[in-house]
């Protein structure tokens, strides 16, 4: 499990271990503000694109030999992300760290659930994989704040590099060789979904310097459900489809991808928009604007680790009901910042909320999202949880981003982008009350 986990958490933290150090990463590469964006938007970009293929590889080729080659990737990439002299060879590099993620994160998931047996064992792995997923991006802040402002933006990637190569070396000892599962490799659908993924993902991140009007984006979210309804279309024909229909039959797991997506769009602009909040607002230097986010985390953690024997005694349904609830008052407290804010109240205090909400509402939401899949579907059912995972951040933050634009004053724009937020939590909500919960229910009639 810490073979898995570790591995897990680099790639989390590698998607938010940049915000902080964006400002030193401009002056010493000498990127203006859309080499900024595309220093983040590649990673996430690649990363989203490929996770369904990603998937797909660890079914056909052995999920432990794929696993072990993703990190291999990633950690190359990490060091030459590292090294990078120019702007070009650092976006380059994130593009090529996108593609390790990719196959490494769906990957991790389906090792976790083939290395515990169904029940109390695979429950606590989950977890801790979901205590992993909630707290990677805080940490993530605050290791780039701290490299940034005592070493370097670039060491915060240099710590991918022993790490990555630790977990690989161990991988073969300690990892099951999970068997592989025949099938021929879905050409059509594996180029489909690669191409859907990335177009809306694509479209989805330029809305934000172009506008949503912009013939790139509109032709972008264009060519991307066109794409998608070519896909549904062939995977309903394939003989071993990259993207299994019949996943989406368990209105459990449809529903805990839909509400994945909206929960960590609202959770990536929280971390984005908070961090400009503490910065430009209340003056903090960018290690302060990590260690901002300790309240969340360390709540978080805590409450996560308690959530095995939470979900034995109120069941999963029950806490993710109260989690997206604690989730929500967090954030629409937060949203009510204004220029008399100070951090302990005004920042602070909401985070305990959001950092309870987050610790039990990420493990029933990974559960439900792999709830029933068959052996053969694990790594299809995991690359699904993750590219909700990938899709919510990338629109959800574009979506608050664009929304929020509009307003001149820092403390108002971010009240404004998290009042969005708690939008999104809210229709997650919904989703948690009308779809999952009674779905679970049904189950266990």
């Amino acid at each position: 499990m810490t073979i898995i986990l570790v591995s897990y958490f680099l790639i989390l933290l590698d998607n938010s271990v940049i915000f902080t150090g964006l400002p030193s990463i401009a002056a010493t590469l000498h990127l203006d503000a859309a080499g900024l964006s595309w220093a983040q938007d590649a990673y996430t970009l690649v990363f989203g694109g490929l996770l369904l293929l990603g998937a797909r590889l660890g079914d056909l080729l052995g999920r432990r030999g794929v696993f072990i080659a993703g990190l291999a990737v990633f950690v190359t990439a990490s060091f030459l992300v590292g090294v990078a002299p120019t702007g070009g060879w650092l976006i380059a590099a994130r593009g090529i760290q996108g593609i390790g993620a990719a196959i490494v994160a769906p990957s991790a998931l389906s090792l976790l659930t083939a290395s515990f047996p169904a029940g109390p064992p695979r429950n606590k792995a989950v977890a801790w994989y979901a205590a992993t997923a909630g707290i990677g991006a805080s940490v993530g802040m605050i290791v780039g704040g701290a490299a940034a402002e005592w070493v370097s933006w670039r060491a915060g990637f240099f710590i991918n590099v022993p790490l990555g190569i630790a977990m690989a070396v161990l991988a073969p000892r300690y990892l099951p060789a999970v068997n592989r599962h025949r099938g021929r490799f879905d050409v059509i659908g594996a180029i489909s979904a690669t191409l859907a993924v990335g177009s809306l993902v694509f479209g989805v991140l330029e809305s934000v310097d172009r506008g949503w009007a912009s013939p790139v984006v509109l032709g972008s979210l264009v060519l991307s459900a066109a794409l998608f309804v070519a896909l549904v279309m062939h995977e309903r024909r394939a003989a071993a489809p990259i993207m299994p229909l019949h996943l989406f039959a368990d209105r459990r797991r449809w529903g805990a991808y839909a509400a994945r997506a909206l929960y960590l769009g609202a959770m990536m602009g929280f971390f984005f928009f908070t961090t400009q909040l503490m910065q430009g607002a209340l003056g903090f230097t960018a290690f302060q604007a990590g260690l901002g986010f300790l309240p969340m985390t360390a709540v978080n953690f805590a409450v996560a680790t308690a959530v095995p024997r939470l979900s034995t005694r109120f069941g999963n349904g029950a806490l993710l009901v109260a989690g997206i609830a604690l989730t929500l008052a967090g954030m629409a407290w937060l949203a009510q910042v204004d220029q008399g804010s100070v951090y302990l109240t005004g920042v602070a205090a909401p985070m305990v909320l959001i950092g309870a909400g987050q610790g039990l509402a990420f493990a029933p939401l990974t559960s439900f999202g792999i709830a029933g899949a068959a052996a053969a579907d694990a790594g299809a059912a995991s690359g699904l949880v993750n590219t909700a995972h990938q899709l919510g951040t990338a629109a959800g933050l574009a979506v608050l981003v664009a929304a929020s634009a509009p307003v001149a004053d820092l403390t108002e724009r971010v009240s404004a982008a998290l009042t969005w937020g708690s939008a999104l939590l809210a229709t997650a909500l919904v989703v948690a009350v009308v779809v999952i919960v009674p779905a679970e229910r049904r189950h266990h009639a």
